[in-house]
């Protein structure tokens, strides 16, 4: 389980991004990039419109996660605009598995930047080094190559399709599950140093 009594959520920085605690301020950017219909299409429980003040509730109860140690999400932002959302990733933590899901996503204008890459590549490993997790798995619908692309340059593997896994606008979608261990992150993390 997540400590939190003793610490805010973490702040992830990576050579562009500043992954950062979210505020109830950034509720009008998560209306505005999650709702989007090109977004929302590919989010499990997002409207299209997005309602500001469902995207605070939504602020609020994942800032409830962190304390409850049920996991984090963090505002994705660029290092120099950090007050400019440009949308979340969050790990969802099963402590008794010592597992996580990992979600993400970018509103419309940050898509093609490979800050998607970026951004998971700094939460999976704050899930493998601080959460000391075994297992960090991710659901997709399958139409959304682009989140299954990032996945793997992570050098997740598909485990398989979840058929008619999900009801979403008005249809039944099938859902790719994606999985990393701990050990493969550690051996392309050696294997890295190793080509440095």
């Amino acid at each position: 389980m997540i400590d939190a009594r003793a610490h805010r959520p973490p702040v992830l920085i990576t050579k562009r991004l500043l992954l950062r605690e979210l505020r109830l301020s950034d509720a009008p950017a998560v209306a505005t990039g999650a709702g989007d219909p090109r977004v929302a299409q590919f989010l499990i429980e997002v409207p299209s419109p997005y309602p500001v003040a469902l995207a605070r509730r939504w602020i609020h109860g994942r800032l409830a996660w962190w304390e409850l140690g049920r996991g984090v999400t963090l505002a994705i932002t660029r290092r120099d605009a950090p007050d400019a959302l440009l949308g979340t990733i969050s790990l969802r933590h099963h402590a008794r598995d010592r597992r996580a899901e990992l979600g993400y996503w970018l509103a419309v204008a940050a898509w093609g930047c490979g800050y998607a890459t970026e951004a998971a590549r700094a939460a999976v490993d704050f899930g493998f080094e601080t959460l000391r997790l075994e297992r960090i798995h991710a659901r997709v619908m399958t139409a959304n190559r682009a989140s299954a692309r990032v996945l793997a340059k992570l050098g997740f593997a598909r485990e398989g399709v979840l058929r008619r896994d999900l009801f979403r606008l008005g249809a039944f979608v099938d859902c790719e599950v994606w999985s990393l261990l701990r050990e493969e992150q550690a051996g392309r993390a050696a294997a890295g140093a190793a080509s440095e």
